[in-house]
C-alpha cells in the first residue's frame, strides 16, 4: 500500500515562506503526477500545483502563480512545495497527492499552513 507522508506545515507571518514536503513509500513505475490541493476552513478543497513525474512539467493555479514552486526529486520519491510571499488567504489544510496511470488518485494526511496578518 502507497503512503504519502506530507511534512512542513507550519505558522508563518504574512510574507514569509515555508516548504512542504511529500514522501511517497512504494512503486513509482505507474506514477503520472505528483501534486497539492489545499483546504481552507469552509471551502472546498482546491488545486494548487502539479508536477508530472517523468517529464518535471509543472502547472499552477492562478493564485500561486509566481509565489509558489513544485519540484521533485525522483531518487528520494517525494515531491516539494516551496511557497514564498505567503498571504493569510494562504491559510490551508494542504494536501499531497499522486495520480497513476491507472487513473486512480492517492492522498496524503494533510498538513496545516497557517498565514497571520
Amino acid at each position: 500500500q502507497v503512503q504519502l507522508v506530507e511534512s512542513g506545515g507550519g505558522l508563518v507571518q504574512a510574507g514569509g515562506s515555508l516548504r512542504l514536503s511529500c514522501a511517497a513509500s512504494g512503486r513509482t513505475f505507474s506514477r503520472r503526477t505528483m501534486g497539492w490541493f489545499r483546504q481552507a476552513p469552509g471551502k472546498g478543497r482546491e488545486f494548487v500545483a502539479a508536477v508530472n513525474w517523468n517529464s518535471g512539467t509543472t502547472n499552477y493555479a492562478d493564485p500561486v502563480k509566481g509565489r509558489f514552486t513544485v519540484s521533485r526529486d525522483n531518487a528520494k520519491n517525494t515531491v516539494y512545495l516551496q511557497m514564498n510571499v505567503l498571504h493569510p488567504e494562504d491559510t490551508a489544510l494542504y494536501f499531497c497527492y499522486e495520480d497513476l496511470v491507472t487513473g486512480s488518485r492517492n492522498w496524503g494526511q494533510g498538513t496545516q499552513v497557517t498565514v497571520s496578518s
